[in-house]
């Protein structure tokens, strides 16, 4: 079979590794894809969101498989159009996205069918909003009602930070014409499940935790994600199974009760609160860098397991034991402006996957092409031994304009 990944980051090269392993996948193409998936794929220049040059591209290639990795590309119906041609894709319709696109509409989701998550408000007035949070307590929580990349949330810890964030996102538009979600701020330690999701079928993947601060210790401003790990030692197997219930199961229930029916990866961003376990967000599809660290684990065949959510049915999906653990180097800079075009060397003698995020290739040197550059995943046996192994394989690499967090999954230590 011919299988096209749409996407060009560290999450769609996980995806074409993971794919590479099947035996059915005679052939493996990825638009736009990036110079770390080219060693596996055929790179073709289709822009994510191009969904007609990208389903003619599927047709006349005889594609039997599409899978989709970026938001945007799912948000702009890339899925329904595969669908209304009679391609196999998999993803989630562009009305299932709107659990990812719109907060507004996943609280209301959520509060319906009584899925445990922060109380909440949504707006489009400057001067009511600022009303909800001057009678509520700090910090709060602000989010923008659309994609934003990633940056659309922020903590406000006072009330002038407060008016600064409602100020860019709804009087100077700062993400575009919208809403805003207000929500109570929770405490507790955040983690990541993924399910594979086909209507009502839910199976889910391993739990994993990134870590979004771009500094040790948890310092510095937001970014993308500076890494990732699994296994979580303080969550329980009840954990999971109470998420799985009341959060994952419930929530695709509601969407076939709401006759829009999910298939694809629907990521539940968690926390483990005093109160219990409780919805922060949901995404729409794999999670990045999570996916960077779960799908090294999957054992079953990604060919039969895509296929099976793309047709509705039940997927199976079999892990190995251990732990996975993976570091991001990142363009010095990064969150806020950086240079590109650093030659990176060392990257052959990595003993670990490295998944490429921001990478090209210039007169036959690999350069760094993006904020996040790559990610150096180690598997072991425990969670000790893999962090170990990343940060020995990533100080392999040489680049005079990286840097890396050398404390991911220093968390879970603590348990």
């Amino acid at each position: 079979m011919k299988v096209l990944v749409i996407g060009s980051g560290g999450r769609c090269h996980a995806i074409v590794e993971a794919l590479s392993r099947s035996q059915q996948a005679e052939k493996i193409y990825c638009a736009p894809g990036n110079a770390g998936i080219a060693a596996l794929a055929e790179c073709v220049a289709i822009k994510d969101t191009d969904v007609e040059a990208l389903l003619s591209f599927a047709k006349s290639e005889g594609i039997g498989l599409t899978v989709v990795g970026p938001e945007a590309s799912l948000a702009v119906g890339v899925v329904d159009r595969f669908r209304e041609e009679g391609l196999k894709i998999f993803g989630p319709t562009q009305a299932a996205t709107e659990i990812e696109s719109s907060k507004d509409f996943a609280k209301r989701l959520m509060k319906k069918y009584d899925v445990p998550t922060a109380d909440y408000a949504t707006f489009t007035d400057f001067e009511q909003a600022m009303d909800y949070v001057r009678r509520g307590t700090l910090p709060t929580v602000l989010k923008y009602d659309g994609l934003a990349a990633g940056k659309g949330v922020v903590i406000a810890e006072s009330m002038e930070e407060a008016e600064a964030t409602l100020r860019d996102m709804l009087l100077d538009t700062k993400y575009g014409e919208g809403r805003v979600v207000i929500e109570e701020f929770l405490t507790g330690e955040e983690f990541s499940l993924m399910c594979f999701v086909a209507g009502n079928n839910v199976v889910a993947m391993p739990v994993a935790q990134d870590h979004k601060r771009a500094y040790d210790n948890d310092e510095g401003p937001n970014t993308g994600g500076m890494g990732a790990y699994t296994e979580l030692p303080f969550v329980t197997e009840e954990d999971k199974s109470y998420a799985m219930t009341n959060i994952m199961q419930r929530v695709a229930d509601a969407m076939v009760e709401e006759g829009i029916p999910f298939t694809g990866v629907l990521y539940g961003g968690l926390m483990k609160t005093p109160q219990g376990i409780k919805v922060i967000e949901f995404n729409a599809r794999f999670g990045d860098p999570e996916t960077e660290v779960v799908l090294p684990r999957l054992r079953s065949d990604a060919v039969d397991l895509f296929m099976a959510v793309a047709e509705g049915r039940k997927p199976y999906a079999e892990w190995s034991e251990g732990a996975t653990l993976g570091i991001v180097l990142a363009s010095k800079g990064y969150p806020g402006s950086y240079d590109k075009g650093y030659v990176i060397r060392g990257t052959e003698s990595v003993d670990a996957k490295i998944y490429h995020m921001g990478t090209a290739q210039k007169n036959g040197e690999l350069v760094t092409a993006g904020g996040r550059v790559m990610i150096v995943v180690a598997e072991a046996a425990t969670l000790k031994e893999a962090q170990q192994k990343a940060c020995a394989e990533v100080a392999k690499i040489e680049c005079e304009n990286l840097f890396h967090r050398s404390d991911i999954g220093a968390k879970a230590f603590k348990y």
